[in-house]
């Protein structure tokens, strides 16, 4: 995968193909023979994500939000938890709980396919098409990194002479004469690191157990087989990519947009100031969608590291991953116990939108006693990167 990605510096003209979330951006230019910091437009890509200058005030960087050392999301406690990130400028709380930046290279570009539903894309309605344009969002977004326009970032990268050599080498003497050029070509560094082996391992022990290399316990077993039987839970309805339950790189997610009723965050809102009649309407604020009928549905998103990279769903309401289970099983069950949220005692929040409520697929399915709850988490457990595992314990 990665290696369709390497990037060649020679003295004679040269033509570097360089794949970037399934689009390709080809230059030819005739270079002189240099030594550069960065010998790849990975490392290149590596180094933004890490850079802090990108941000008005210089004091966040992609990786303030995806943090690698914890499964690449935000794990800073602000007033509002750990449901929304805080801004560069110190103070500015977002409205939705950032996603894990790993396996998203996986999410195709955005698009509606043959059945007329939207699939893919980047951030949790879909609005950017790959990872070069999620990479172009947060540092023009006020409440996050902050930058006023393109030509105040393009500003900060000229101000690191490492930056300009290899941005000029990989993508064209002429890549600063535009500030959109410029900024597109950051974007498409940061989106080549994304793409790399680091944010994508495939070494959970759930891969372990499909190569042979781990024995799952029985507990683990049990909520394999119910994670994967339509019979017993709806779970793959919606996280099951390749359709067989033993496919190597399984990412759990289809990659489609579902209303499944999440209630507003009451406390997040609280924090964050914004009003509690203002409702996040997902997939149709999309500027590309627009569409009544889509309105309260969030793309799928990976269960890989989902047991380290909690808070939970679009608007992190939800602390622990057994709660989320156990929202989903509530639409399943008439057990009055089941009806309320663990993690408030009070009966679970109304959905943000009925009328468009996935309510086939949330409804499949039989009623689930805890033993077959905690299977299922205790299966889910299993799809943490290896790197990740000790998190568990925390």
């Amino acid at each position: 995968m990665p290696s369709n990605l390497t990037i060649l510096v020679a003295t004679a003209s040269v033509g570097c193909a360089i794949a970037v979330a399934g689009s390709v951006a080809v230059s030819g230019q005739t270079l002189e023979a240099q030594e550069l910091t960065f010998e790849s437009v990975e490392s290149l890509g590596e180094a933004l994500f890490f850079d802090v200058n990108l941000s008005k005030n210089r004091t966040q960087s992609c990786a303030t939000c995806h943090d690698p050392e914890h499964g690449f999301v935000d794990v800073r406690t602000t007033r509002a938890g750990q449901a929304f990130s805080l801004g560069d400028d110190g103070h500015s709380l977002g409205d939705r709980n950032a996603p894990t930046a790993a396996y998203a290279m996986f999410s195709p570009r955005f698009h509606k396919n043959k059945a007329g539903e939207y699939v893919g894309g980047q951030f949790l309605d879909g609005s950017a098409a790959d990872l070069a344009e999620q990479a172009g969002g947060p540092p023009l977004n006020p409440i996050e990194m902050g930058m006023p326009d393109k030509a105040s970032v393009v500003a900060r990268l000229r101000e690191d002479d490492d930056y300009v050599a290899a941005l000029e080498a990989y993508f064209g003497a002429d890549v600063f004469d535009n500030p959109d050029d410029a900024y597109l070509a950051m974007t498409k560094s940061i989106a080549a690191f994304e793409m790399t082996p680091e944010f994508a391992p495939f070494d959970s022990k759930y891969d372990r157990y499909l190569r042979g290399e781990y024995k799952m316990t029985d507990q683990e077993e049990l909520g394999k087989l119910l994670f994967f039987s339509e019979q017993f839970t709806n779970c793959n309805l919606c996280h099951q990519l390749h359709r067989s339950p033993i496919a190597a790189q399984e990412t759990f997610s289809d990659y489609k947009f579902y209303n499944i009723g999440v209630p507003t965050n009451v406390a997040g809102r609280a924090a964050n100031g914004v009003p509690l009649e203002t409702v996040d309407t997902g997939l149709m604020g999309n500027p590309k969608v627009g569409d009544l009928a889509q309105k309260g549905k969030f793309r799928t998103s990976t269960l890989r590291n989902i047991a380290v990279t909690g808070p939970y769903m679009h608007n992190g309401v939800f602390t622990d991953l057994r709660t989320v289970v156990l929202f989903y099983n509530h639409y399943n069950s008439s057990a009055k116990a089941r009806q309320i949220n663990p993690e408030t005692g009070k009966n679970w929040g109304a959905p943000e939108f009925s009328e468009t409520l996935a309510v086939k697929e949330l409804t499949h399915g039989p009623a689930l006693d805890d033993r077959r709850v905690d299977a299922i988490v205790a299966f889910m457990e299993t799809l943490t990167d290896e790197r990740y595992e000790h998190l568990l314990n925390d």
